[in-house]
């Protein structure tokens, strides 16, 4: 038969077990947060990625906006650029 000391024992014994598995769960949860702000950083750099290409998609039709109208100035509106389909 244990003594009151052993059981004691057994009990703090298994007290350390349990605040070491809230340690391991505090440390899962902690991987859990850095895992998310990894994921969150990689979203943002794909949506300043998509912002960029944007811009550039907005910047190579303002240049072919400027082709145009330079085709406009010196074509004077005859021939194959002979002026917008909307003019039709």
């Amino acid at each position: 038969m244990k003594s009151e000391r052993d059981r004691e024992i057994e009990r703090e014994r298994e007290r350390e077990r349990e605040r070491e598995r809230e340690r391991e769960r505090e440390r899962e949860r902690e991987r859990e947060r850095e895992r998310e702000r990894e994921r969150e950083i990689k979203r943002e750099r794909e949506r300043e990625r998509e912002r960029e290409r944007e811009r550039e998609r907005e910047r190579e039709r303002e240049r072919e906006r400027e082709r145009e109208r330079e085709r406009e100035r010196r074509g004077g509106g005859r021939g194959e650029s002979g002026g917008s389909e909307e003019d039709a």
